[in-house]
């Protein structure tokens, strides 16, 4: 067979890849709900590119490589479209369309002209992936502001069960929020090291509720704040946090005013060690 018959069918092919592809992206919102879909028009860009390839066509080689990558991206991404990206996608195409045209006519196609064509387009190319790069961040990172949303959320939970009776099931249902809090800022050690250690101390029995919620959310609002204002390497986890997790003794959180000093210490000491203490301090 000879290079012109050989020729022929691969732009009898070309053309029928093309109308896949071309039907694809005027309907590029269904097709990404469609795995089948994008998969035709997966192949039919690698088929260009690999019949190309065969013939030496490199120009047309090289744009339906960079079709075959962006669809490849849609293939394994969850990607919602809009108007900005299809339109990116059918100026991909129309230069791939404009090359087989070009290799069809009567002069056919000329390298240093299909050159040109492929270092034009090049710039769309770049900014095609870089949208689609941007996308799927989006969809798959929340937005900053939901974020911190929902960093007060939990804390709102967590202020109201240290107001309920410190019990085995409240304390559980504290260190899953802490967990939670934790999952969202995955990849930052200093929160992480924060929500563990508030964890922690929730789950030792000898602190109260009253004891361990003003340090703790205290802690955790402080903290939150300086990653949502870029501030993440003075996040850090207090001494006097680290000590209510590794305590061994209970802790309680006293007012040095006299008279309130007087009353906790009668709440919590019985008589004789009442009278250990004066006994210390006089």
């Amino acid at each position: 067979m000879d290079q012109q018959k050989i020729l022929g069918y691969f732009i009898e092919e070309a053309k029928e890849h093309l109308e896949t592809l071309e039907t694809g992206l005027l309907e590029l919102s269904v097709v990404v709900e469609d795995q089948e879909r994008l998969n035709e028009m997966f192949r039919a860009a690698h088929s260009i590119k690999g019949g190309a390839a065969m013939l030496g066509y490199t120009s047309i080689q090289k744009i339906a490589h960079r079709l075959e990558d962006s669809f490849k991206i849609l293939r394994e991404n969850k990607v919602a479209t809009n108007q900005k990206l299809e339109s990116l996608f059918l100026t991909g195409y129309d230069v791939l369309q404009s090359l087989i045209e070009k290799l069809q006519g009567t002069f056919g196609l000329n390298k240093e002209e299909a050159d040109t064509i492929v270092q034009e387009a090049e710039p769309s190319f770049v900014e095609l992936q870089a949208y689609l790069t941007k996308i799927i961040d989006e969809e798959e990172s929340p937005k900053h502001e939901d974020i911190f949303a929902e960093v007060r959320n939990l804390l709102s939970k967590m202020l109201s069960l240290f107001k309920k009776k410190s019990n085995p099931t409240n304390r559980q249902n504290l260190q899953q929020l802490c967990k939670e809090l934790g999952q969202l800022f995955p990849h930052l050690q200093g929160w992480q090291d924060l929500t563990q250690t508030a964890s922690d101390a929730i789950a030792n029995s000898l602190h109260s509720h009253a004891t361990l919620a003003p340090i703790i959310i205290k802690e955790l609002k402080h903290n939150s704040d300086y990653i949502e204002l870029n501030q993440e390497r003075k996040v850090q986890t207090s001494e006097a946090l680290q000590q209510l997790a590794e305590a061994k003794l209970p802790y309680i959180l006293v007012s040095l005013e006299p008279n309130h000093l007087a009353e906790t210490l009668r709440s919590v000491l019985n008589y004789q060690q009442l009278a250990q203490l004066a006994q210390a301090l006089s």
